[in-house]
C-alpha cells in the first residue's frame, strides 16, 4: 500500500521533538541499508519519495556490488526513486540521544515502476500472480535468534552472554525454560515493548534449547506484505534491543558448529472467499488442497531452496537430528521433517516450512513458500507419502547440502524467473554465486 503525504504531516505533528528518521531499504541478503534524514524533509519524502543507487540490491555478503549483476559501475551506478512503505513510521525507542523515527521503504523505477531487483518487490509479484488462484494466504512468521555477549573468550570466540541475575555464563539446554526466560526477562520485556510501540506484532517469545537461544512469534494475518515488513523490521528491533543491553542478536543460521541453529518457520494457511481454511476440510492427510499444496512445496523443494538457505553458513544448520531438515519430507506434528502439519486443527490446521534459516531474507523465503504452494494447486500435484517417525533415519530424497547445488538447481528450473521474474533470478544468482568465490 503506497503512502501519503498526510501520514508524514499528521506524524510530524504528533511528535514535534523528532529530529531524524532513518529510511530503511532491505538488500537481497536481508540487511538493511538507507539513509538518516532531518524532520525537515520527511514530508517530501512521503510526496516525492528519494534516490538511492541501484546497486544496493546487487551487493555480496560483505557490502561490495557484485559486477556481474550489471547494477553498479557497469551501467553507470544510476539511481532509482525509492518510496516509504504505508503504516511502517514509527519512532525507535531504542535511540537515547534523539528523537528518532523510522520508515520502510521499496525501491521504484524513475517512472514510479516496480524496480525488478528489490526483494520486496519481488514478493510483490508473487503474491499478485498468487492472488489470481482465488485463495488469501494466512501467514505467521517466527523467528530463532542468539543472544551474544560482545566480550570473545580467550581464542576470539562468541561466547553466551552472563545471566544478570547469577553473572553466570549460560549453559542451559533446556527448551522451553521459564528460568531462562526469567534471567533475561528484562531484555524480553523491551522487545515485546518496542514492538508494540512500533507496531510489530510480536506476540510470544520462548527459550530454544540452547544456551542464549530465543525464538519470537509474529502474529498470524492475511496480509502477506506486512508479515514479511513486520518479520524485516522486528530483526532489526532485536538487535537494537540487544545493542541497547549491552549484547548482540545474532540471525545466523549456526553461530556455533556444536549448538542448534537458527530458524525462520514459516506457517502458512489457506482460506476461500468465504474465509473457511481449505486445508481444514476432513482428514489432513488426504486433504486435496493440503495434499496439492505439499506437492507442490516438495516439487519446488530444490529449485527455491537457494532463497531460503542464502549461504555457506545456511547449510551448516541443516543437520540430522537437530529439528532442521535434511531431507525433502512432511508428516504430521513432526519435527524432523521439512514440511510440517502442526497438531492444532480446525481453523488452526496449516503447514510449516521448517527448511528456511533466520538469515534469509523473509520476503523470498515467504516468496518461495508462495510458489510451491501456488505450483502445486495449479497443478494438482502429488505429494510422497507423509513420513511417520524419525524422517533423519529413514531413506527419504535429501535437499541439497552445498550452496553450489541449491544454485544450480534455482537456475535450472524456469518456473522461479515465471514467478519472481528471469531479471531477478539472474541478478540473485550472480550475487550468490560471488559469495560462494569469497
Amino acid at each position: 500500500m503506497s503512502s501519503s503525504p498526510s501520514e508524514a504531516a499528521l506524524f510530524l505533528e504528533k511528535h514535534p521533538q523528532l529530529e531524524t528518521i532513518d529510511l530503511l531499504i532491505c538488500d537481497l541478503n536481508g540487511i538493511m541499508r538507507g539513509k538518516r534524514v532531518g524532520r525537515e524533509l520527511l514530508s517530501k519524502v512521503f510526496d516525492q519519495g528519494f534516490y538511492m543507487p541501484g546497486s544496493v540490491m546487487g551487493l555480496d555478503a560483505t557490502g561490495d556490488t557484485v559486477p556481474a549483476t550489471l547494477l553498479g559501475l557497469e551501467t553507470g551506478d544510476s539511481d532509482n526513486l525509492c518510496k516509504p512503505v504505508a503504516g511502517t513510521l514509527a519512532i525507535v525507542p531504542w535511540c537515547e540521544s534523539e528523537v528518532r523515527a523510522q520508515v520502510l521503504c521499496t525501491m521504484h523505477e524513475l517512472d514510479g515502476s516496480p524496480f525488478f531487483a528489490d526483494t520486496r518487490q519481488a514478493l510483490c509479484r508473487v503474491v499478485e500472480r498468487f492472488s489470481a488462484l482465488g485463495y488469501t494466504p494466512g501467514i505467521a512468521l517466527e523467528l530463532e535468534f542468539y543472544l551474544i555477549d560482545k566480550e570473545r573468550d580467550a581464542k576470539g570466540a562468541i561466547q553466551h552472554p552472563r545471566s544478570p541475575s547469577s553473572n553466570r555464563r549460560m549453559s542451559s539446554t533446556q527448551v522451553y525454560s521459564l528460568d531462562d526466560l526469567d534471567d533475561y526477562d528484562f531484555f524480553i520485556r523491551d522487545v515485546l515493548d518496542t514492538a508494540r510501540q512500533q507496531g510489530v506484532p510480536a506476540d510470544a517469545v520462548i527459550a530454544e534449547n540452547a544456551p542464549g537461544q530465543f525464538e519470537v512469534n509474529l502474529d498470524y494475518g492475511t496480509d502477506i506484505m506486512a508479515a514479511a515488513d513486520n518479520a524485516v523490521l522486528l530483526k532489526r528491533l532485536i538487535r537494537q534491543v540487544a545493542r541497547k543491553h549491552d549484547m548482540e542478536a545474532s540471525f545466523m543460521a549456526k553461530p556455533y558448529i556444536d549448538q542448534p541453529g537458527n530458524g525462520l518457520h514459516i506457517h502458512l494457511s489457506l482460506l476461500d472467499a468465504k474465509g473457511n481454511n481449505i486445508f481444514a476440510e476432513g482428514d489432513v492427510l488426504q486433504n486435496s488442497f493440503m495434499r496439492s499444496a505439499m506437492g507442490g512445496l516438495l516439487d519446488l523443494a530444490d529449485a527455491t531452496q537457494a532463497f531460503i538457505c542464502p549461504s555457506v553458513n545456511s547449510f551448516r544448520r541443516l543437520a540430522p537430528d537437530e529439528c532442521a531438515p535434511t531431507s525433502k519430507t512432511w508428516g504430521f506434528d513432526n519435527r524432523s521433517v521439512a514440511l510440517r502439519i502442526p497438531a492444532a486443527g480446525g481453523k488452526a490446521t496449516r503447514i510449516e516450512c521448517r527448511t528456511a534459516g533466520a538469515d534469509a531474507n523473509p520476503y523470498l523465503a515467504t516468496a518461495a513458500m508462495l510458489i510451491g504452494i501456488g505450483e502445486g494447486l495449479l497443478n494438482k500435484t502429488e505429494p510422497s507419502t507423509p513420513v511417520v517417525d524419525n524422517a533423519y533415519s529413514q531413506d527419504h530424497p535429501l535437499l541439497a547440502d552445498n550452496q553450489r547445488d541449491s544454485l544450480r538447481k534455482m537456475e535450472a528450473d524456469p518456473r522461479l524467473g515465471e514467478w519472481l521474474g528471469e531479471d531477478f533470478v539472474r541478478i540473485y544468482g550472480a550475487a550468490k554465486w560471488f559469495d560462494v568465490r569469497l
